[in-house]
C-alpha cells in the first residue's frame, strides 16, 4: 500500500478534551496543530502556509466554526471540515454557501469515518496544489519563453498558447485563437501545410521537427517547428504540443558565412590566377622590352609593340589589385595624394561598374595629403562604388569628390577635432531605410539578398579608415541615394613619390656568374636574357633540385630563383643555400609575394618587373659589403 505523505492538520475546538482526542486520532499520520481559540486559529493559518486540512467545531465562543472557516478561506487554500455536535444543518449549509468547507462530520464521530474524511480532504488539497503548481509552471513557460508555444487537440484546435504564437499567427489575441486551428488565421496553403505536419506527428507518435519559411523572399522569416505528441494514461495520443523557434537570424548568418567561405575560396583562386598571370606578364613585358631595341628603325612596329607593352602594364596593375583583394595584409601606409589615387582608378572603375553607370569626379585641387595604404584605399573606394552600382539597377551616377574639412566640436565620438581630407562617394540609387542605416557597418550585415553580398565590404572599409586614424559617415535617403564620407587625417608630411623604375638598366658593376632558377621556361629565358644584356654570365636551371646540383660543382656569385616552384620552392632553396653557402647572395622573384611567409631579411623582387628593377637589385646584391 502506498504510504501517505505526512501533512499538517489544524484542529480548532473550545473543548480541550476534544482537541486531545483529535490529536491522538491523527498524530500517527499527520502533524497536528491545535488551538481552542478561533482568533489564534486565524493567526496560525496565516503563519503556517502548509496547513492541508482544518478541522473546526461549529459552536465556539466569539466566532462560530462556519464564520472561522469562511475567513480562513481568504488566506489559505486548506481543505476545511466542520465538526458539529448538533444537527445544525443550517450552519452546515451556511458554511457550504460561503465556500468555507468541503465536508462536515457530526459529533460524536466515527473514527474510521473521520479518518476517511480527513484523508480525502488531504488528498484533494495535495492534488489541487500540484495542479496549481503545474498551471503556474505552464503559464510561466508560455508567458516568458522566447519561442511560440501552443497545445492542440487531435483536430488541430488550440487549447492553450502564448502571445508569441498568437502574434506568429497574426491573431488579435490569445483568446481569439482558442478553439480554432491555423485555418482561421493563415493562408490556405500555410494552414494545409501545418495541418499535414500535425497529422504526421500524431500518426508517428514521436516528436518531429520541420523548418518553415514564411513571407516574401526579400523579408522571409524562418521558424524551426517542433511537434510533440502527448499521450493519455492508456497510451493514446490526445494532444499535441507545438513549439516554433525563430531561426531567421541563424539562417541568414549561416548563409552569409557560406558566402564568406565562397569569397575566401574566390580570393585563394584569385591569388593563384594572379600568380600565373604575373608569370605571363613577365614573359610578355620582358620579351617586348628585349625586342623593342631591335625594331627601333621601324616606327609602325615600334608603336605597336609599345602599345602592347602599355596594355601589359595595365594588366599588371589590375593583377596587383586582384592580389590585394585575394589576401588582406597589414596596412602599408604612406603619405599619398588622394586625388591621384582616385584618378588612377579610372580604368578599374570603368570596367567594374559597367556601361550603365556614369562615373563623375569633383576633386579639390588643393586637397591635403593623408597617410594611408593606397592599395587598401583603392579597394575601399572600389567596394563603395560597386555598392552604389548595385543600388542603381537601372543605371545612374556614381560621383567621387574630395574636399578639405576642419572639424571642431563634432558630436561623433569617432571624429576628433582636427584637419581632414574627405573623400565622398555618392550614388543616385534606392537609398537605405533609416531602421537599418545604423547597422550597415556590422560584419555580415547586408541589405542585399542571400548570395548577393557577404556583409563584409563596408565593415572592411570601416576598419581601414579607423586603422588610418579617421572615420566614416554615411547619409542616405530612400529613393534619393546614398553618400559615404571617408575622413582621413591630414598629414603634415610631404607626399611620398612612388618609386619609379630607372629609364635604363644599370650596367654590371663587375663580371659575375648568376644562376637563374625558374620552372617556367619563358620567364626563365626573359630573366636570363636581361642578365646577359647587363653583362653577366647566366646559367639557367628549371628546379631547386637542379640548382643545388649545379651549386655543388660550380661557383656562382648570385642565385635568382622563382618563389613558387613544384617540389622545392624558391624559399626552400634559399634556406638550403643559406645553410650551405651562407655568403652567396640570393634573390627571390615572385608573382605573389604574400603567398608565403618570406623572412624580412630575404631579398624579394615582384613580378612583372622591368629590366631596370632587376638590374638595380642584382647590382645591390653584388656590391662589395652587401
Amino acid at each position: 500500500m502506498r504510504s501517505i505523505a505526512r501533512g499538517t492538520i489544524l484542529a480548532v475546538d473550545d473543548e480541550p478534551d476534544i482537541l486531545v482526542a483529535l490529536e491522538d486520532l491523527f498524530e500517527d499520520e499527520y502533524r497536528v496543530l491545535t488551538t481552542s481559540r478561533p482568533a489564534e486559529a486565524l493567526e496560525l493559518i496565516a503563519a503556517e502556509p502548509d496547513i492541508d486540512v482544518i478541522l473546526s467545531d461549529q459552536r465556539m465562543p466569539g466566532l462560530t466554526g462556519d464564520a472561522l472557516l469562511a475567513r480562513a478561506r481568504e488566506i489559505s487554500d486548506a481543505q476545511a471540515i466542520l465538526l458539529t455536535g448538533y444537527a445544525d444543518i443550517s450552519a452546515v449549509v451556511s458554511a457550504l454557501n460561503r465556500g468555507g468547507i468541503t465536508g462536515y462530520v457530526t459529533k460524536p464521530w466515527d473514527p474510521a469515518l473521520l479518518r476517511s474524511a480527513v484523508r480525502g480532504a488531504y488528498e484533494r488539497h495535495r492534488l489541487a496544489r500540484e495542479l496549481a503548481t503545474e498551471r503556474a509552471l505552464l503559464r510561466g513557460l508560455l508567458d516568458h519563453a522566447g519561442d511560440a508555444i501552443a497545445f492542440k487537440d487531435t483536430e488541430g484546435r488550440f487549447l492553450r498558447l502564448n502571445a508569441r504564437m498568437a502574434e506568429r499567427l497574426g491573431a488579435p489575441s490569445v483568446e481569439a485563437c482558442l478553439g480554432h486551428s491555423e485555418a482561421a488565421f493563415l493562408s490556405p496553403e500555410d494552414a494545409a501545410a501545418a495541418a499535414a505536419a500535425d497529422h504526421a506527428a500524431i500518426a508517428s507518435g514521436a516528436p518531429t521537427e520541420t523548418v518553415v519559411g514564411t513571407g516574401p523572399e526579400a523579408a522571409q522569416t524562418w521558424n524551426q517547428v517542433t511537434r510533440v505528441p502527448i499521450r493519455d494514461a492508456a497510451g493514446a495520443v490526445v494532444h499535441l504540443a507545438v513549439i516554433a523557434r525563430d531561426i531567421t537570424e541563424q539562417r541568414l548568418l549561416e548563409a552569409r558565412l557560406r558566402q564568406a567561405d565562397k569569397m575566401q575560396a574566390l580570393g585563394t583562386l584569385a591569388g593563384g590566377v594572379a600568380h600565373d598571370f604575373n608569370n605571363l606578364l613577365t614573359a610578355i613585358l620582358g620579351s617586348l622590352e628585349l625586342a623593342l631595341p631591335k625594331v627601333a628603325g621601324d616606327a609602325r612596329l615600334s608603336r605597336l609593340m609599345t602599345n602592347a607593352a602599355q596594355a601589359a602594364q595595365r594588366g599588371a596593375a589590375l593583377t596587383k589589385r586582384l592580389l590585394t583583394f585575394s589576401h588582406r595584409r597589414d596596412l602599408q601606409a604612406r603619405v599619398v595624394d588622394l586625388n591621384a589615387v582616385i584618378r588612377g582608378m579610372d580604368d578599374l572603375l570603368g570596367r567594374s561598374l559597367g556601361g550603365f553607370v556614369q562615373v563623375e569626379h569633383s576633386l579639390s585641387p588643393d586637397l591635403w595629403p593623408a597617410k594611408v595604404d593606397p592599395d587598401q584605399l583603392e579597394l575601399a573606394i572600389l567596394n563603395l562604388c560597386i555598392n552604389g552600382r548595385d543600388a542603381m539597377p537601372e543605371g545612374g551616377v556614381v560621383a567621387l569628390s574630395t574636399r578639405n574639412e576642419t572639424v571642431t566640436g563634432s558630436a561623433d565620438p569617432n571624429l576628433k577635432d582636427g584637419d581632414y581630407a574627405v573623400i565622398a562617394i555618392r550614388d543616385t540609387g534606392t537609398g537605405i531605410p533609416p531602421e537599418i542605416l545604423g547597422r550597415v557597418f556590422e560584419p555580415f550585415f547586408t541589405t542585399k539578398g542571400v548570395g548577393q553580398g557577404t556583409g563584409l565590404g563596408l565593415a572592411m572599409v570601416f576598419g581601414l579608415v579607423q586603422q588610418s586614424g579617421g572615420t566614416i559617415r554615411i547619409d542616405s535617403e530612400v529613393g534619393r541615394g546614398t553618400t559615404v564620407l571617408l575622413y582621413l587625417p591630414r598629414s603634415r608630411e610631404a607626399v611620398e613619390a612612388t618609386p619609379a623604375s630607372k629609364a635604363a638598366p644599370a650596367p654590371a658593376p663587375r663580371r659575375a656568374r648568376i644562376l637563374v632558377v625558374d620552372d617556367d621556361p619563358q620567364v626563365r629565358h626573359v630573366t636570363a636574357s636581361f642578365l646577359n644584356g647587363f653583362g653577366y654570365d647566366e646559367v639557367e636551371v628549371p628546379s631547386g633540385e637542379a640548382a643545388l646540383e649545379r651549386l655543388a660543382t660550380e661557383r656562382f656569385d648570385l642565385v635568382v630563383a622563382d618563389l613558387a616552384m613544384p617540389g622545392m620552392s624558391g624559399l626552400d632553396l634559399a634556406e638550403a643555400v643559406r645553410r650551405r653557402w651562407p655568403a652567396l647572395p640570393f634573390l627571390l622573384v615572385t608573382g605573389h609575394a604574400e603567398a608565403a611567409r618570406i623572412p624580412a631579411d630575404f631579398a624579394v623582387l615582384e613580378k612583372p618587373f622591368p629590366s631596370a628593377d632587376l638590374a638595380a637589385r642584382v647590382a645591390t646584391l653584388l656590391a662589395p659589403g652587401t
